[in-house]
């Protein structure tokens, strides 16, 4: 029986986050970091989703308190904005930096051969 590996030499891919790197949050997350503010309808056409999925997304992400969600009216039509958090933000740079590992990884490899 091997001991277990320090979380430092942990793989890479240990460090990923089952909430944040799900392919929709991930798109999620990565637009509202860049819009800071963001409507519902953009969010689902710009990931091709239908309403109802992107909604069970955001329910995820917001039970783990990464975005906010803050419904209001735009004129007469029912509105839905949502806000990455500071846990968000987090969450969202440290995927980033385990990605970047992965890649630094695959890209060493390459250059070995």
């Amino acid at each position: 029986m091997t001991a277990p590996t320090p979380a430092s030499d942990a793989h890479p891919a240990n460090g990923l986050d089952e909430v944040v790197h799900q392919r929709v949050r991930l798109g999620i997350l990565t637009i509202a970091h860049e819009a800071r503010k963001v409507e519902f309808g953009y969010l689902r056409t710009q990931l091709d989703l239908t309403a109802g999925n992107l909604s069970k997304h955001l329910s995820v992400l917001e039970a783990a308190g990464l975005v906010n969600l803050e419904k209001g009216y735009e004129g007469r039509r029912g509105r839905t904005w949502i806000t990455l958090t500071g846990a968000g933000d987090a969450a969202l740079a440290e995927e980033i930096g385990q990605l970047k590992q992965l890649i630094a990884r695959v890209e060493t490899t390459r250059e070995d051969r």
